[in-house]
């Protein structure tokens, strides 16, 4: 009886983390059918996981256990998809060689930018945190 229980929960646990993955797949498929409808710069996994932000929040804000679960284990293997990329590196070099400036141009500008955005970000949260904490020491 025990055992039964157990196995139930843990058939009951996968069937969650399926329907998690297959919520993952939903969000990356209709962003990526966003994506081509309407022709937007944005990938369409960019628009897919922003478009199943909005929804957590609308819902709520916080994703169900599963859905955390699920995001958090993708998310440890996540350094796997860059090994193919790192033997490209090694199995072209003659493709690297020929964009090297245009390769390093990209990534000091994008650097760079990032940075700067950042730290923009950072000073206007930093002033609406100052601005609200006033307000409430007033009030």
């Amino acid at each position: 009886m025990v055992a039964s229980r157990a196995a139930s929960r843990g058939t009951l646990a996968g069937m969650s983390i399926l329907r998690a993955f297959a919520v993952l797949l939903l969000a990356q498929f209709v962003g990526e059918a966003v994506h081509r409808l309407l022709h937007l710069p944005l990938p369409g996994p960019v628009l897919g996981m922003a478009g199943l932000a909005a929804w957590l929040l609308l819902r709520g804000g916080a994703p169900d256990a599963a859905l955390a679960e699920t995001s958090d284990t993708l998310l440890r293997w996540l350094p796997l998809l860059f090994v193919p990329a790192g033997a490209g590196v090694f199995a072209y070099p003659g493709l690297l060689r020929a964009g090297f400036v245009p390769i390093v141009v990209a990534l000091v500008v994008s650097t760079l930018l990032t940075f700067a955005v950042t730290a923009w970000v950072m000073q206007l949260l930093s002033r609406r945190a100052t601005v609200r904490a006033r307000t409430e020491v007033e009030a």
